[in-house]
């Protein structure tokens, strides 16, 4: 039987969060009713991050490990999507600063009729918890720039907790170009330009100040990823306009 949900960890230099956080997840879903997988993607790390992994394996059947040479937290996730199996398609940052208790209000019943489920730390119902003003001004200016040149839709494109359905997870994947933090929004930005159903799902968020964000150069390389986006568009990079 296929699994109903795929979890895809993306893991870059995670050999001390992800012994904890990956048990976590593990036993969270040993304890759901349905048939469940879980993909660690490891995105170049230089660490012990696959080692970890594999010491689960043997015990976990439905554990999977990919590596990818080259890093990138799209091309991780690209990865784990298209190797997943399950009906829906889960993204799973390894800090676990949504904790994986909420991933039931991804999925019917409680969430029904969407097409791909985003968590949002802005809609009302979510709480951030011991944030610096300073980073939730940042992550507001970006997507104030999101809003401009891509997705003018949603509150919160960079949360790494999102939900797709398995064939729209194969149909956007299969398209992403971009391997970098701005996946997300390209993803979302193609998804709006094919009609898919996207809505936002308010969570717990927990600041982690062992975040693998960089301000500067990632801030930097995520408004070029905006215009790369609109350029890839107009150029026709993601197949024919519909």
């Amino acid at each position: 039987m296929p699994p109903l949900l795929s979890v895809i960890i993306p893991a870059l230099n995670e050999e001390h969060r992800l012994p904890k956080n990956l048990r976590r997840v593990l036993d969270f879903l040993d304890a759901q009713s349905f048939p469940s997988e879980v993909l660690v993607v490891d995105s170049g790390s230089d660490d012990r991050t696959s080692a970890i992994v594999e010491k689960f394996i043997p015990v976990t059947p439905n554990l999977r490990l990919f590596r990818e040479e080259e890093r990138g937290k799209g091309r991780a996730v690209r990865r784990g999507m298209l190797e997943a199996g399950g009906q829906y398609r889960f993204i799973c940052d390894a800090d676990l600063s949504m904790p994986i208790e909420n991933i039931n209000s991804f999925l019917p019943p409680k969430l029904e009729g969407f097409d791909i489920a985003i968590a949002s730390r802005e809609v009302p119902g979510a709480v951030r918890y011991n944030e610096p003003a300073y980073r939730h001004w940042i992550g507001r200016g970006f997507n104030l720039l999101v809003r401009l040149l891509a997705v003018p839709q949603f509150h919160d494109t960079q949360c790494g907790f999102k939900c797709f359905r398995a064939e729209v997870a194969e149909e956007l994947f299969s398209i992403q170009r971009l391997h970098g933090w701005g996946f997300d929004v390209e993803v979302l930005f193609l998804a709006m330009k094919r009609g898919h159903r996207v809505v936002e799902v308010p969570i717990p968020w927990h600041f982690n100040p062992d975040s693998r964000v960089r301000l500067l150069p990632d801030s930097i390389g995520m408004f070029t990823d905006l215009i790369q986006i609109r350029r890839n568009w107009r150029k026709g990079i993601y197949g024919p306009r519909e």
